[in-house]
């Protein structure tokens, strides 16, 4: 089977496990989960939210702005409970610090891979200080905290905590950027300093999401509080009202995380 058709298959599975579950909860009057679902399966979703909401859904990641997502369908008003979502979070810390290498994003994510851990049991991973805060599902958290021990070179405890203060990373950067328009691309362009044929490329490459769909309208207009995410560049929302500055462009405020 080809790369073509092996992505299409996925696909088709997908959509059917997002019905076989709101028709599970539907019918059987529960509450059902998916796994934590990556930006392109959560445009797969939306393109199937139509069909699902009669089962009623709502969206999780652990915290607020997580890239990563678990639905649930279910709604604890009309099914007289309420079941919370089952998502944890595990701090991965050195055992001694001065003695920690600096461990990045793709340092945690690869020795939790190496573990044979499915990627949808994992939601995001936010580091800081060679120390980072993992959302996971709490099926699979005591196996982490067992057998995640190392990280690169570093030896490494895990513990499972509802303290997370300040979330790593989490903190934007305020910026004002000046465009034209508010079209998609120029925004983004702006904000990551691309020429516009670099801008399109994205679009042109699905690699551009906006609240969580995939964008391929690149002339598409921006609203306040969307949350563009750029695959390979990050992601930022559009904040506050723009306003016209003396030469007629739109001075608008942009949050970027990092």
């Amino acid at each position: 089977m080809d790369r073509k058709n092996s992505d299409e298959k996925e696909i088709q599975q997908l959509r059917n496990r997002f019905h076989d579950l709101a028709e599970k909860s539907f019918q059987q009057g529960i509450f059902t989960f998916t796994g934590f679902l990556g930006l392109s399966q959560q445009d797969i979703f939306w393109q199937e939210e139509s069909k699902l909401s009669h089962a009623r859904y709502k969206l999780e990641g652990g915290y607020e702005g997580a890239d990563r997502i678990v639905v649930r369908f279910g709604d604890p008003e009309e099914l007289g409970y309420q079941v919370p979502f089952p998502i944890v979070c595990i701090r991965i810390a050195p055992l001694a610090q001065k003695f920690a290498e600096e461990l990045s994003h793709r340092d945690f994510l690869g020795a939790l891979m190496n573990l044979g851990i499915d990627r949808s049991t994992l939601g995001d991973i936010k580091v800081g200080e060679n120390q980072a805060y993992l959302f996971c599902l709490d099926a699979i958290a005591d196996f982490i905290c067992q057998h995640l021990s190392q990280v690169k070179h570093t030896h490494v405890k895990c513990s499972l905590t509802q303290e997370t203060g300040e979330l790593p990373g989490e903190e934007p950067t305020p910026a004002t950027i000046q465009v034209q328009s508010l079209r998609a691309d120029a925004v983004l362009a702006k904000v990551y300093n691309l020429s516009r044929e670099k801008s399109l490329e994205l679009f042109r490459g699905g690699k551009v999401y906006i609240n969580g769909r995939l964008c391929e309208n690149n002339s598409r207009q921006l609203k306040m509080g969307e949350t563009v995410n750029a695959r390979g560049h990050g992601k930022f929302t559009l904040v506050g009202e723009p306003s016209k500055t003396r030469k007629g462009k739109l001075a608008a405020q942009v949050a970027i995380y990092q």
